[in-house]
């Protein structure tokens, strides 16, 4: 299938405004992409590029005074198919783990397995270790966390979620995230695109989107404590150890978002632009 996809962000700037923007598909589906999602901004100013630590595709601007609107849009080739399901996917041995997935074992700025350790060896020390484990954990957090817009904060850590119960999906992810590094499972953040497709109607605005994927059987596995469902049109951005790492922009000065728009669905191919 053909997904269309981008979205659209406008600020208001008191003045000339330095930006780390990271909103363009990810390298490892770079080559579906039929049509380039570009960084485009209004008015247009220079662009450079750059690949952080974690391999996410950077952009580097400043921003001048007054309105400014960046954004991307785009026309990708997707197979069609649901979120990979492995049951069989077994848990590494420490020992055993490859080097470059050690850090997604660690604490980070809002997954505090230091505090959360005890606990999640409470809750889930019974369980399985694998799939059944990581899963374990998807269930318990989707219960436990109530969704809510009214109840975002930028600065809710895990363990704050745990306590306060509510949260957006970087707040299910975090806890998610955190529970599972604890049991000795790595496992990274990822933002992104979800698509409806798939889905019955009606459709809630489109935003962008937090999962998880865990190092299990030899590979990395995509888990969603949010929706706790396989779903269509998973398309990543960024991963990192949370959101510090994958932040959809980083302004370095005083802003004020005035406009967000985000956008995936399928496309007919007569439909492309």
């Amino acid at each position: 299938m053909r997904i269309r996809l981008g979205c659209e962000l406008a600020y208001q700037l008191p003045a000339p405004t330095p930006m780390i923007i990271n909103l363009n598909v990810h390298y490892s589906r770079a080559g579906s992409l039929e049509r380039p999602d570009h960084l485009v901004t209004t008015p247009a100013v220079p662009i450079t590029s750059y690949r952080d630590s974690f391999g996410n595709w950077c952009n580097r601007l400043v921003a001048p005074a007054g309105d400014f609107v960046l954004g991307t849009d785009g026309v990708i080739h997707d197979q069609g198919l649901s979120d990979p399901v492995g049951l069989d996917a077994v848990q590494h041995e420490i020992e055993d783990l490859p080097s470059d997935t050690l850090q997604f074992l660690l604490g980070s700025r809002y997954c505090e397995t230091d505090l959360l350790s005890n606990e999640a060896w409470r809750l889930f020390g019974h369980t399985t270790p694998g799939w059944g484990r990581a899963q374990a954990i998807c269930d318990f957090v989707h219960n436990h966390v109530r969704f809510g817009y009214e109840n975002s904060r930028a600065t809710r850590t895990a363990a704050e979620t745990y306590s306060e119960g509510v949260g957006v999906c970087r707040d299910y992810t975090h806890l998610a995230v955190t529970f599972c590094r604890a049991m000795n499972i790595p496992t990274r953040y990822c933002t992104g695109y979800i698509s409806d497709i798939g889905l019955p109607p009606p459709y809630a605005s489109m935003d962008f989107a937090a999962w998880m994927e865990c190092y299990l059987g030899g590979q990395w596995w995509t888990f969603d404590a949010r929706n706790n469902a396989q779903r269509f049109g998973r398309v990543l951005i960024a991963q990192g150890r949370d959101a510090a790492d994958v932040p959809l922009t980083h302004t370095f000065g005083q802003n004020t978002l005035t406009g967000f728009k985000v956008w995936i669905g399928e496309e007919a191919a007569d439909e492309a632009k």
